[in-house]
């Protein structure tokens, strides 16, 4: 059996394939392109024909098809640091975070992916108006690294993840990652001749927000 089978029965085993897109499923075992994906889904029969270059969409047990139809699932790739870059970078799904379709600015939706963010460096971030507070969930287009100065990203550095805004520094030869808080974290400064150490795992496009506690206590009658 082919390696990248051997990849997608395991994974089969511990997630729903049919409510993920080719290029989810390739990221999460290493495969770059989504006809290989496409390819060795239809050899192991998980793939339905009549659908080209999508996997199978399952109804919902719990909605109806209207309302299933306006849900996304975008995979949950663990944790991600918004102080230093201390949580380890893992491509491992956690689990499917449903999302409105209305709640995510993208078309592409097979490129998005989850993070939860962990501490309270972008408290003050504007991603769409909203703020990253720990426990958030940040939303990240996986293919859009062509990122400027400005914009919120998903870094990798040194194997571990970070959410920051990119600033890049022409002048002193350095990419810059900013946080934004109401307390001070100090900027981490990476020279150029340093940048395989660095890497843009893609561009933040929306944040879900977690409930606050008082929005949805109730008083005992």
């Amino acid at each position: 059996m082919h390696i990248i089978q051997e990849k997608l029965l395991e994974l089969s085993q511990r997630y729903d394939l049919k409510k993920m897109g080719l290029r989810q499923i390739g990221r999460l075992i290493g495969v770059e392109h989504p006809q290989k994906i496409k390819f060795h889904m239809e050899k192991l029969g998980l793939l339905d024909e009549g659908k080209k270059k999508r996997v199978v969409q399952t109804k919902s047990p719990l909605l109806g098809n209207d309302e299933a139809k306006k849900l996304l699932s975008i995979p949950i790739l663990g944790l991600a640091n918004c102080g230093d870059a201390t949580m380890l970078a893992e491509a491992r799904i956690d689990g499917m975070l449903p999302v409105s379709s209305k709640l995510i600015p993208s078309t592409h939706i097979d490129n998005l992916f989850a993070v939860k963010a962990i501490g309270l460096s972008m408290n003050r971030a504007d991603v769409n108006g909203r703020t990253i507070e720990d426990g958030d969930y940040v939303i990240v287009d996986g293919e859009d690294k062509n990122v400027k100065s400005g914009d919120y990203v998903l870094s990798v550095i040194g194997g571990m993840a970070n959410i920051k805004r990119f600033m890049e520094d022409k002048k002193n030869n350095q990419i810059v990652l900013q946080s934004e808080s109401n307390k001070f974290f100090p900027p981490i400064h990476i020279h150029e001749d340093e940048l395989d150490e660095y890497l843009v795992n893609g561009k933040v496009i929306e944040v879900i927000k977690q409930p606050q506690e008082d929005s949805y206590r109730y008083e005992p009658i």
